[in-house]
């Protein structure tokens, strides 16, 4: 991640598609309408982290709401 230049804030589980993301974008030299798939895959994996970080905070609130 490192040697891809990631920022700290990116660095999460799907960092890996992004650094493949990033690569496509440089070679496709920024084309909007290249690199589809990739985009698609960092977005998707994101969005699923987002829902898993939802969950959690609403499982914790919950939790707290019994106590």
């Amino acid at each position: 991640m490192k040697a891809a230049r990631l920022d700290l804030a990116y660095r999460d589980e799907c960092a890996g598609l992004l650094i493949r993301l990033n690569e496509c974008r440089r070679a496709s030299g920024f084309a909007p309408w290249e690199c589809g798939h990739e985009r698609h895959a960092f977005e998707k994996c994101e969005y699923l982290l987002y829902r898993e970080r939802v969950a959690a905070r609403a499982a914790e609130a919950a939790e707290a709401k019994k106590v």
